[in-house]
């Protein structure tokens, strides 16, 4: 791949790059490259997303919907931020995702939306379609921004590292300059080549962290690469301890942690213990299973830790009719039949699984970072609005409303370039090609390192074993780093390693359970 210069490179093609991506464009004086690490671009944690997008329910406004974020964010979400979430997040689901993508959601004969209830929701505000909305979010995205001539995007490519001034510069006086981003190296992974992708600004929206653990309803490839290049270049991070473990993913041996939506609760289903009885009750007796994501992902797990219990189940089936439910739940449907189950007539088996990451690269209200010229939106991103835990169905919201803010930023404060001149290109270390199957060894016992010492429930003793375990490994791989020839693989479990030591290092030296984050050997 030869070196490209463009006035902005997005790495990542999820709702929040898309968005970014849509409203740049309108402007055919500009040149947008996005690029992506899997083959097909569709292949994002938004095209996951089941439940649905908050927008603005009937007998809803937008103080009740910053009342519900507040309380979720157990008192760490930034109250400016959740206002203008529900001030102007609403209005884009119709503009940019209605009017401009033809997203189709889900109404009544009528031609009224039908809109769904979450867990600490206080009113119906979540717009779906079917269970299936983030794909259909993405696909419309896509269709759109294909027809874009300014719009360059290249699937199978790998961002390996951020391009910053100082650190990438070659004039020597640029130390005393400010910090800055122009771009990023990037790897075509068909011709495994390594250029430069040189941009005016560049959109970090690589997604979460969720394949650092061994149970994640996160797709594969979601391993914290934005979170650990921005560390590298030593941007801002922080909130890196509140890791959100979705309550309800499938439990089938053999088959992946597939994600049942919470919407399935919202719709009236209960979890039940092997016994049939059900118990959020017992955990939450204002809620009960509509709790929020922390308090019935721990139930559960205390559940199976005390009992001996390999899983819990989940009941639709006697709460609504078989027709209902496979009108309304097409993928859950489809899912639980691939492995045997029939959720129209029998509970579900679940377990928890690390599902969304609530802190990240900390950015304001536009979306800018710490380093001029670098912004970061959707999950990579802490905007403040999900504290210490996400309310449900925000987030498609946040990566849609902070795309759009900064690319209108970017479009208000256009910069060039830099000159190819200006900055090295890369230089090769190593021409042996690693062992795939020492990688995928050293991501199991990573992700085995993170679940079991720094998961649900965190201690002072399983964190110290964890840091010890990750320090030694991350200085393997680093070892490795620099006689190997790179490919998406490696560069991942790079990524991988440095972003588990920096959840590590937040989640011990934070001794106050909030939200996501529980210390289970500290009394209140």
């Amino acid at each position: 791949m030869e070196d490209i210069i463009t006035n902005t490179l997005i790495i990542g093609c999820g709702i929040a790059g898309g968005a970014a991506a849509l409203h740049l464009s309108d402007d055919p004086g500009q040149h947008v490259t996005i690029i992506t690490r899997t083959d097909d671009a569709a292949l994002s944690s938004s095209s996951w997303a089941q439940g649905g997008i908050v927008t603005r329910g009937l007998d809803d406004s937008p103080d009740l919907l910053v009342e519900d974020v507040l309380r979720a964010g157990a008192g760490l979400s930034n109250p400016r931020a959740a206002r203008l979430l529900a001030e102007e997040g609403p209005a884009l689901v119709r503009s940019v995702l209605i009017e401009r993508c033809g997203v189709n959601f889900d109404a009544n004969e009528q031609g009224d939306p039908i809109y769904g209830l979450e867990g600490a929701h206080s009113a119906r505000r979540i717009a779906h379609v079917g269970d299936q909305t983030g794909a259909a979010i993405i696909k419309g995205m896509l269709d759109t921004l294909a027809a874009r001539p300014n719009v360059t995007l290249l699937t199978a490519h790998t961002a390996v590292d951020l391009l910053t001034f100082p650190h990438h510069s070659l004039d020597p006086l640029d130390v005393y300059s400010p910090m800055t981003c122009h771009g990023a190296y990037v790897l075509d992974q068909k011709s495994s080549a390594i250029s430069r992708v040189l941009a005016g600004n560049t959109i970090l929206a690589t997604g979460g962290l969720g394949q650092i653990f061994r149970y994640t309803s996160n797709p594969p490839g979601v391993r914290g690469d934005g979170i650990a290049m921005a560390w590298r270049a030593g941007v801002r991070l922080v909130n890196m301890e509140y890791v959100q473990f979705h309550p309800t993913t499938l439990s089938v041996r053999g088959a992946p942690n597939l994600l049942i939506s919470e919407a399935v609760r919202g719709e009236g289903a209960v979890l039940l213990d092997p016994q049939g009885t059900p118990f959020m009750d017992r955990y939450a007796p204002e809620w009960k299973d509509l709790a929020p994501r922390d308090i019935v992902a721990r139930a559960i797990h205390q559940e199976m830790l005390e009992n001996g219990y390999a899983n819990v189940f989940l009941d639709i089936a006697s709460k609504r009719p078989a027709d209902f439910i496979r009108e309304r739940f097409p993928q859950l449907i489809d899912t639980c039949s691939r492995y045997g189950i029939d959720a129209t007539d029998q509970p579900i088996p679940v377990v928890p699984a690390a599902h969304y990451f609530c802190g990240g690269i900390l950015v304001d209200e536009w979306g800018r970072t710490s380093f001029e010229g670098l912004y970061a939106i959707g999950e990579v991103s802490c905007t403040g609005v999900h504290g210490a835990n996400r309310l449900a169905s925000t987030s498609l919201l946040e990566g849609l409303l902070w795309g759009d803010r900064s690319a209108r930023h970017i479009a208000d404060h256009q910069r060039k370039a830099i000159k190819e001149a200006r900055v090295p290109g890369w230089v090769h270390m190593g021409d042996v090609d690693p062992d795939p199957t020492l990688l995928e060894g050293d991501m199991t016992a990573l992700r085995a390192t993170m679940w079991n010492y720094v998961g649900l429930l965190r201690t002072e003793k399983r964190m110290a074993r964890a840091e010890r375990d990750l320090r030694h490994q991350f200085h393997e791989i680093e070892d490795f780093y620099r006689t190997v020839r790179l490919n998406d693989a490696f560069i991942g479990l790079r990524n991988a390693i440095q972003t588990a030591r920096i959840v590590t290092f937040s989640a011990r030296r934070n001794r106050v359970s909030r939200g996501a984050h529980f210390r289970a050997d500290v009394k209140e």
